[in-house]
């Protein structure tokens, strides 16, 4: 038996205020979608975030039940728990459900252990980090099932886990039900896996679909798993998709010109038009000549952004140089400036990918929310 392990395809994202960027990610989802049928999986779990907001725009609804429709007219049932970018935090049904009322998809996200052709699925939606502790009896329980059933077991989760990051990390691996044969994991958008002693089986993060605003620009692949769960060990298998090409570079603005030659001789026969960084080391720096100088990339690149690394910022269409891992350096940058990791999770976590979505109505529940649990504290 084989199944298709897909996360993080926030469809409806609009990078850059980019129509080809947001049909992009509606390309590498029928992408993954055309390969699950072409490959003949029996099912797919989808680990959440599969919407980039909780309300999305129409087409981005249609792609998804054009999806699964598709999946359905070939005989492949499919799986999905909700991610945080699913989940509304006023009080209305996620969009998603409609898919599982009309039986394109089954939501499995409640923690309910069902049997699907002698495997063992069980879901859970995203867990705010301060309910976790809530869960550990929930965790307790489908061990146990997972414990006596014969087949495989398979846990679909949308949840970091601090083994694979520290700074996103709101379980740690000895957390998990250690029954478990594969545990399906989303919310990370590098794919990774790891093997641990203490569980039955691999966890696995397939990584988004496609580069998101928060993962910055630079050389990436992009896929899902395929995993052969047809004899006793589980055996997954990373597909890669076909992403727009992103790349950075960095160089001294005296050899501006020979970078651009260089990154030129690279994408000219690209057969999508990749999106390029270039970040700018030096003194005495020429905006005029930067955009002279980029300007021979414009008919071959999406968007080319460049990016000063010194005190002389120009006011024009200059980023301010940004490290690598971002939401690493935004954490560490929080905690400074608010005195308290606590605050500084709040912030980064919970409140600014909310904002960034432009959700202020969801934004001020939140605060009040947690305003209300401060108080709550305060009283004992």
């Amino acid at each position: 038996m084989l199944f298709s392990h897909i996360s993080d395809t926030h469809l409806g994202l609009v990078q850059y205020g980019s129509e080809e960027r947001a049909q992009d990610v509606y390309d590498t989802f029928n992408q993954a979608i055309d390969t699950s049928i072409k490959d003949h999986v029996d099912f797919i779990i989808f680990a959440g975030d599969i919407f980039h907001v909780p309300n999305p725009s129409g087409t981005a609804i249609v792609q998804m039940a054009n999806g699964l429709k598709r999946l359905k007219q070939n005989n492949i049932d499919s799986f999905f728990i909700l991610g945080e970018h699913d989940i509304s935090r006023i009080r209305t049904t996620p969009i998603p459900y409609v898919y599982h009322n009309l039986e394109f998809s089954r939501y499995i996200g409640q923690g309910k252990p069902i049997e699907y052709k002698e495997a063992l699925l069980v879901g859970f939606d995203k867990i705010r980090k301060a309910e976790i502790p809530q869960y550990e009896e929930k965790f307790k329980e489908i061990d146990k099932i997972a414990q006596k059933h014969s087949g495989h077991k398979i846990l679909a989760l949308h949840q970091g886990i601090t083994e694979f990051n520290k700074f996103a990390g709101e379980l740690q691996s000895t957390d998990l039900p250690k029954n478990f044969t594969y545990y399906a994991m989303g919310h990370l958008h590098d794919k990774d896996i790891k093997q641990f002693n203490h569980l039955n089986g691999p966890v696995a993060y397939p990584g988004s679909i496609e580069l998101t605003t928060s993962e910055g620009i630079k050389e990436t692949k992009k896929g899902f798993f395929e995993v052969d769960i047809s004899g006793q060990e589980t055996k997954p298998n990373w597909i890669e998709l076909d992403t727009r090409p992103q790349f950075s570079y960095k160089t001294e603005y005296q050899e501006l010109s020979n970078i651009i030659n260089e990154i030129y001789e690279k994408i000219v026969n690209s057969r999508k038009k990749p999106i390029v960084e270039i970040k700018i080391q030096g003194e005495n720096i020429e905006t005029d000549y930067i955009q002279a100088q980029t300007a021979r990339l414009n008919s071959l690149v999406l968007r080319c952004f460049w990016r000063i690394s010194t005190k002389q910022i120009s006011e024009s269409s200059v980023f301010l140089d940004r490290p690598n891992v971002i939401d690493d350096e935004m954490f560490r940058l929080s905690v400074d400036a608010l005195g308290s990791k606590e605050a500084a999770t709040f912030a980064i976590k919970e409140l600014l990918p909310v904002l960034a979505s432009g959700e202020i109505k969801e934004a001020s529940q939140i605060i009040f929310e947690n305003f209300e649990k401060f108080k709550k504290e305060k009283q004992y």
